[in-house]
């Protein structure tokens, strides 16, 4: 038994996924329904992620800006901000241009009975205010992402100032021991929850299959494939913004597709942090980069997300027949991409986020009741393209600083 798991243990983790991918595919063909019975393990793996998540962030960004000068970070922050904008404005455009060129939905009618409720969109202001936490432990019980970023570098901020300092230099390095240790301390903890990711993703994909079953594939296939064209038309504009910022495709794709296929499952790029984190790591980026960039590109960046919209708005419009025109086109690129932020860190935020557009655009509620019979199926597609937009960027604008270092 020992040697099986050590052997298990020595194993890459990418070889794990994609053996758990396989034999999920499988399970969930072959039981149906009956692999439901797996959904404990699938759900204790969530659970395992988002427990790391919050120790994770605070340790890393903390010690991170304590590495890194503060004048950098400003810099490097209004970097971010600039590429998780234009991505997601891209993303909307590619979105249009792929679903006008195939027209999914052409042929398809309303039949008068779908429904859908639709959670209420807390705005991009609510939002905003939302980064400056009223109770520091509201937004840790809460599982506010951006609170969490906000406390973090405020405290990792003042930490760097009070080891600059005469007085209170000795009191600053005693402390950043403390947290450092504390951020060793959480990585330790997340290689052994890494550990558990191939049985949690077997678990998660077996349900999948077994509930979706074909027939709802084959309901909207014409939609699910026009989307996922899409989506690697964005992931193939990644590939070729790596090249001429000249970085390795294929050193980034070698640690990228661990969080790539985890987000693809597990449909939360939070709930995936933790894995992007240590691809982050291991591709030797900036510690105080990535512990800024990648928790909020989970929270507000949605490259995959902002496809999924566009895709939405063409079949929304195909279905009752109304003329996309240019006007409609550039309404969705607007409104999507503040749609995108507006519903950061919301439950069901993808459709909030269709049904914001639609609402904008004139296109009908009942259309968003069809989308939700894929909503799975599509969830996982745009959420593996979200995680690895927040890594390409984050490698991008690390090269970028090592350059203006040198």
């Amino acid at each position: 038994m020992k040697a099986v798991w050590n052997k298990y243990r020595e194993a890459s983790l990418i070889k794990k996924i994609s053996v758990a991918l396989v034999l999920g595919i499988l399970v969930g063909i072959i039981f149906g329904e009956g692999a439901t019975a797996l959904a404990p393990l699938g759900d204790l793996l969530l659970r395992l992620l988002k427990f790391i998540i919050l120790p994770l962030i605070l340790f890393t960004l903390i010690v991170g800006i304590n590495q890194t000068k503060l004048s950098n970070l400003g810099r490097m922050g209004g970097k971010v901000f600039l590429y998780y904008l234009g991505t997601s404005a891209l993303a909307i455009l590619v979105g249009v241009t792929i679903a006008k060129l195939f027209n999914p939905g052409t042929g398809l009618s309303l039949q008068g009975d779908e429904s859908v409720e639709v959670p209420e969109n807390p705005g991009v202001t609510s939002v905003l205010l939302n980064i400056v936490p009223d109770n520091i432990v509201g937004a840790f019980t809460e599982m506010n992402l951006l609170g969490i970023i906000f406390t973090a570098v405020v405290f990792g901020i003042a930490l760097s100032y009070l080891r600059s300092t005469r007085d209170y230099n000795d009191v600053g390095e005693q402390v950043y021991k403390v947290v450092d240790g504390l951020n060793e301390a959480t990585l330790t903890v997340m290689k052994g929850i890494l550990q558990y990711v191939p049985i949690g993703i077997f678990a998660i994909i077996a349900e999948i299959i077994g509930t979706q079953g074909l027939d709802t594939i084959l309901e909207l296939g014409n939609f699910i494939v026009v989307l996922y064209i899409a989506l690697l038309i964005q992931l193939g504009f990644y590939f070729i913004l790596l090249m001429t910022t000249k970085n390795d495709p294929k050193r980034f794709f070698s640690q990228a597709r661990n969080p790539l296929v985890t987000a693809f499952v597990t449909q939360s790029s939070s709930g995936t942090l933790p894995v992007t984190l240590n691809a982050a790591s291991n591709l030797k980026l900036n510690k105080g980069l990535y512990g800024f960039s990648l928790p909020l590109g989970a929270t507000i960046n949605m490259d995959g997300a902002a496809i999924r919209i566009a895709v939405s708005a063409v079949f929304a419009a195909n279905v009752i027949g109304q003329p996309f025109g240019i006007a409609e086109t550039l309404q969705v690129v607007l409104i999507g991409v503040l749609a995108s932020i507006g519903t950061a860190g919301v439950p069901g935020a993808g459709i909030i986020m269709i049904a914001t557009v639609f609402a904008q655009v004139g296109l009908p509620m009942e259309t968003v009741a069809l989308l939700t019979a894929v909503d799975v199926l599509v969830g996982m597609g745009a959420t593996a393209l979200n995680v690895t937009g927040d890594l390409v960027g984050t490698t991008i604008i690390n090269k970028s600083e090592r350059k203006k270092e040198a």
